[in-house]
Formats: structure tokens, sequence, C-alpha cells
């Protein structure tokens, strides 16, 4: 079932209970996950939680990215929650949200980004409302790369018909089913005319079978300085792999930062939910991090399981936190410890 779809019971169903993979992270993976963790027990629904761990000291003690047991949960589960894993810069092991992406085809990274009231940002009397569908399985993120002589490297930038109508596809069918309004395909097709333009033309195509939905194309530089300018003017964004990256988190920035932006890597059979920002281990262990990503990435995710009435409880618990003022994180400008956010939140919830 893809995230977002109207598929599944309208409220929480005592007899209904779920699996999901629980995969804390490192820094404040932990702390984060466990406030978000807390808060979806608070709305009723079961969650059976498959707790795996996965962090730069099991990865160098393993010497695997992704341990056997992880993708053994996940394929059993089809749905996990996870914090930030550390990934080295310029060096040592990959990436575990690229290794994860292609072992389990999450072709489509999913970014809702939503002004939160009370979050003081540059657009204070803006209400932006956007959602980024980015392709999540190649251009070059498939790291085809080589040296060709010394100090001479070559990327290779893959797009296929396959992942560009499947990514489209995705992204229409998420905005006729929520009453979104437009797609817009963000490219790079007047230079790359090969690669973006078939990501463009199978933009296109797919435009066609949803003439209900008004179809727009961006070069990705404009696109930017549209976004800055005119935040609000924007509905659903379309980009291959490495745009979406990009340009997710400058919409982040729009809405006050990635510590209260969600995030979702959802394919044909599974599903992971996850904060975007990183694992933070400057502040790990001192009990002020933000849970606010990962908690809105788990409201992503209970809508996934079809459990909307309490994925709507969260958020709206989230979104009166932020508009009461009173036990806001250090990130946005207030004082409360995790803890104390998350408690803020759950007492609502549970109202």
């Amino acid at each position: 079932m893809a995230w977002g779809s109207s598929a599944g019971p309208a409220s929480y169903n005592e007899l209904v209970s779920y699996e999901v993979t629980l995969i804390p992270g490192d820094g404040i993976g932990p702390e984060v996950t466990l406030a978000a963790q807390r808060a979806v027990d608070a709305t009723g629904v079961k969650i059976d939680w498959r707790r795996c761990e996965l962090n730069e000291e099991t990865i160098l003690r393993k010497n695997e990215v992704l341990p056997p047991e992880i993708l053994a949960s996940l394929n059993r589960t089809k749905v996990g929650l996870k914090g930030p894993v550390t990934t080295p810069i310029a060096g040592g092991f990959p990436s575990v949200n690229v290794a994860l992406r292609k072992a389990l085809d999450l072709f489509a990274n999913v970014r809702p980004v939503h002004t939160l009231k009370g979050v003081k940002t540059r657009y204070q009397d803006v209400a932006i409302d956007l959602i980024i569908f980015r392709e999540n399985t190649e251009d070059l993120y498939a790291g085809l790369e080589h040296e060709v002589v010394p100090d001479v490297v070559e990327s290779l930038k893959i797009i296929t018909r396959k992942a560009s109508l499947r990514i489209a596809e995705y992204a229409f069918r998420y905005a006729r089913a929520n009453g979104r309004r437009r797609v817009t395909a963000v490219h790079k097709a007047n230079i790359m005319k090969l690669s973006d333009g078939l990501f463009v033309r199978c933009a296109r195509e797919t435009a066609l079978q949803y003439p209900d939905i008004e179809y727009k194309e961006l070069i990705v530089d404009n696109a930017s300085m549209q976004l800055v300018m005119r935040p609000e003017k924007f509905d659903c964004l379309l980009m291959p792999n490495l745009y979406g990256d990009i340009v997710s988190d400058l919409t982040a920035g729009l809405v006050g930062g990635l510590g209260i932006v969600p995030g979702a890597n959802v394919g044909e059979h599974h599903a992971v939910f996850e904060a975007v920002h990183g694992s933070a281990p400057d502040i790990a262990g001192q009990g002020i991090a933000n849970p606010t990503a990962v908690m809105l990435s788990a409201v992503m995710m209970l809508r996934h399981l079809g459990e909307r009435e309490a994925a709507d409880r969260m958020h709206d618990a989230i979104t009166q936190v932020y508009q009461d003022g009173k036990h806001l994180p250090g990130d946005v400008g207030g004082t409360a410890s995790t803890a104390e956010f998350t408690n803020a939140v759950i007492r609502l919830i549970q109202a």
C-alpha cells in the first residue's frame, strides 16, 4: 500500500496490531525515535516494535552496512521507523540510507514540507504546503564512478524510463488521491538532453493520464530561485534523485530546518519512515534533541498503515504544541527538553 493512499480503516481498530521494524540509529537517534515511539503508542494503535540496532559501531564491528537481521526484519514487517545513522564523509563505509533504498527498491522518497505555526522563519506570513517526490534509486546515486587516469574521476548519471515512469506515476497518483492541484517536474533537460530529457518525457507521458492535475516544468536552477521567492506557489514537485536531495533540504530551510521535516522511502512492498536530519553526535545524550521530524515521520507511517484518525490526532497534537509555544525545543527557540516536548505532545494526544 502506497503512503498517502486512502486505503485502510478510517480510525483505530483495537483488534488490529502491526509489526514495525524500529531502527534507532546513533547519535541522537535513540532519543528521538523513543519519543516518536511513545507518541505513537499514546494514540492507542497497537504496534509490535521490532527493534534492530544499526549504527556506526555495529557497522564497523560487523563490517556490514546492512547486516542480514535488518533486512530480515524489514522483509517480515514491511514497515520501518528509522532514526539517523552516521555516514562518514569522503571515505569510510557507504551510506546506510542508499543501501536500504537499493536493497528494498524504495524508489520513492517523499518529503512533505509544511509551515508550523510557532516556528520563526523568514516566511512568517506565508503558508508553505508542498511535497517533494524524488526518484530514489538511480541518477548519480547509482554510485558508478571510477578514476579514468590519476586525478580524473568520472561519475555516470543513470536515468531509465522504468524508474522515471514509476516515480511520475506515484506523484500523480498521490496528487489525485489527496486533492493536490499541481505537479511540477524539475530538471536540467536544457543541458542534459538525453538523461534529464528522458525524465521529462516520462513525466509528460504520465501527465496525459491525469488531465485533472495541472502539469508544469521548471529547470532546477530556476525552480530553486522560485522556491526562495514564492514558496507558497508550489504544490507537488517531481524530480530525479540528485535534484530531489538538494531541493528537499532547501525547502526544509524555508519552514525552519531539517529538525521539523519528515520523510518516507516507499517501494512496492516496503516503506521506511525516517527523520531526514543527521545524527548530531555533539548533542547526543543531553536530552535536548528535537524529535519533531521523526514524530512527523511516524505520522506518515500511521497513515501508511491506514490509521488515519490516530495519525491526525498525533499531527494535531504536535501542531498544537508549536502553536502554544510553551514546550518548544532549543533549536526552534524554546528551552524544553526532548522529554518535556514529548510529554506535552502525548498529553494532547490523550486529551
